[in-house]
């Protein structure tokens, strides 16, 4: 009989892993589609605030892929001494205010600075991801895990594509 507590404490534990798994996979597939998004919907928005192609590349590339990852040094440092769902969340708020701040700017600068912000919200939410996954997920698991986890980059792109498209189609 005092087997049947492990048991059901063993499954509790998979069933909040698997819930953890799961959140943290939308939230980085979120990430993808937003980014895909803003790829393919980029020659529309070049064209609506005038942009040069050099003025594309710095806000599909450099704004963001810097800043994504020279943001990374310090929060992972954060995610290390720090509530690591916590700084998902908050990342997941900056990461989303300034997704709407993209699709109210008014120029370059306006939209540079907003996709620096994308840029540093996704950051912090990728970093803390795959610590908490190795924390929660079972060593015999953890390889499966984030694996499962990567999988939001090929879920997000083909799901940005394809909203990209229709809403390029749509909306012009």
């Amino acid at each position: 009989m005092t087997d049947q507590p492990d048991r059901e404490s063993a499954k509790g534990d998979r069933a909040n892993y698997r819930y953890l798994l799961g959140i943290l996979l939308a939230v980085y597939t979120m990430s993808f589609v937003d980014r895909q998004i803003f790829n393919i919907l980029a020659e529309l928005i070049r064209k609506g605030l005038g942009l040069k192609d050099w003025q594309l590349g710095v806000l599909s590339g450099l704004a963001f892929a810097v800043f994504y990852t020279l943001a990374g040094i310090p929060l992972a440092r954060l995610a290390e001494r720090k509530s690591r769902p916590a700084l998902i969340a908050a990342a997941l708020t900056v990461w989303s205010f300034f997704t709407a701040l993209c699709g109210a700017a008014q120029n370059f600068v306006q939209l540079a600075l907003a996709r620096i912000g994308v840029g540093i919200g996704e950051g912090g939410c990728v970093l803390a991801s795959h610590s908490l996954i190795a924390d929660a997920a079972p060593a015999t698991k953890r390889a499966s895990a984030i694996g499962a986890f990567q999988l939001g980059s090929a879920i997000g792109t083909f799901i940005g594509m394809a909203v990209g498209g229709l809403v390029a189609a749509v909306y012009g």
